[in-house]
C-alpha cells in the first residue's frame, strides 16, 4: 500500500468533469492511502463526501492559513467538525504567499485555536508552515501536541532541526526532483518520522505544468529512494510502518487504518505459510 499524507481530493471538484472519478479510480487501482485535507468547512463538507466513495480516502478537517481571516472571528463554528475528524489538517501560519501582514494575528488566532483543541483531544495535527517556520516552532513549544506532520518543509535548516528534535514527522513531495535544498531536508528526514504526499491536486502543477493525479505519489517514492540512495521497496516499507506508528491510539481511527493493519497481518500471515 502506498501513503499519500497530504492531498486535497476535493479540489478534483475544480478541474472539470469526471477528473474526480479518474482520480478515485487511480486510488483504488493502486491502493494509495490517502489523507485528504480540508481547507475551510464546506472543503471539509465535499471531503466527508468524498471519503463515503472510497474508503482509502480519510477526509479531515482544517481551515488552512489563507482562508483563516473568514473564521478568526467565529471559532466557535469550528467546534463540532475538530471533534469529528481523526485528525487536523491543513493548518498552520502562511507569511510568504499571503502578503498582507494584517491578516498574520487572524492567521495565529486560529492556528492557536486548532493546537489548543488538538492537546485537547489528543490529535493529529498537519501542518503548513510557508515562511513562518520560526512562528510555528515557538507555538508548537506552547501546546502539548505530541504527534505532528510538517507538510513540505522548505524554510531554514536550522528550524528544521529543531522541529526534528521535537520528534515531527516530515512529508517530502514532487520537489524532491527539483530542488537540491528540498533534497538536503529529504536526506536529512530521520527514516522513522518520513511520510510522502502529493499535495494534489494544485500543489505539483508548479513543477508539473498540470494538476497532480493520484499515482504522482510512485514517482515522489522513486526520487526520494534515489536522493537517499536506498530502494523504492525500502521507502514504501518505512512510509508504511511509520504511518502505523504515528497511528497508534488514535481517538476516532478511520476504517481504513483497521484495513490497513488486516493488510499487514495477512501479509505476515503468508509469509509464514510461504516460509513453512
Amino acid at each position: 500500500m502506498l501513503v499519500d499524507a497530504h492531498s486535497h481530493v476535493d479540489r478534483y471538484d475544480l478541474l472539470g468533469k469526471g477528473v474526480l472519478a479518474s482520480a478515485l479510480k487511480e486510488i483504488t487501482q493502486h491502493r494509495i492511502f490517502t489523507i485528504s485535507n480540508s481547507m475551510d468547512l464546506p472543503s471539509y463538507r465535499r471531503n466527508l463526501a468524498i471519503g463515503e466513495m472510497c474508503d482509502l480516502v480519510v477526509p479531515i478537517f482544517g481551515v488552512h492559513p489563507w482562508n483563516a481571516p473568514h473564521y478568526a472571528r467565529h471559532l466557535e463554528e469550528l467546534s463540532e467538525a475538530i471533534k469529528q475528524s481523526p485528525m487536523i489538517g491543513e493548518i498552520g501560519l502562511d507569511y510568504h504567499f499571503v502578503k498582507d501582514v494584517k491578516q498574520y494575528p487572524q492567521q495565529r488566532r486560529v492556528f492557536e485555536f486548532f493546537l489548543a483543541a488538538a492537546e485537547q483531544q489528543g490529535k493529529i495535527v498537519i501542518l503548513h508552515t510557508k515562511g513562518a517556520e520560526e512562528a510555528v516552532l515557538e507555538l508548537l513549544k506552547h501546546y502539548d501536541v505530541s504527534r505532528a506532520i510538517v507538510h513540505w518543509y522548505s524554510g531554514p535548516l536550522d528550524i528544521f532541526r529543531e522541529l526534528i528534535a521535537k520528534g515531527l514527522y516530515f512529508t517530502v513531495g514532487v520537489e524532491v526532483f527539483y530542488s537540491e535544498h528540498i533534497q538536503m531536508i529529504a536526506r536529512e528526514i530521520p527514516l522513522g518520522k518520513l511520510l510522502t504526499e502529493t499535495d494534489n491536486p494544485g500543489g505539483p502543477k508548479e513543477f508539473l505544468g498540470r494538476p497532480g493525479m493520484p499515482i504522482l505519489v510512485s514517482d515522489v517514492i522513486q526520487g526520494l529512494a534515489e536522493v537517499r540512495k536506498t530502494s523504492v521497496e525500502a521507502i514504501v516499507q518505512a512510509v508504511h510502518a511509520n504511518l502505523l506508528h504515528l497511528f497508534r491510539d488514535v481517538p476516532k481511527l478511520p476504517e481504513a487504518y483497521e484495513r490497513i493493519l488486516e493488510e499487514q497481518s495477512d501479509g505476515a500471515n503468508q509469509h509464514i505459510q510461504s516460509s513453512a
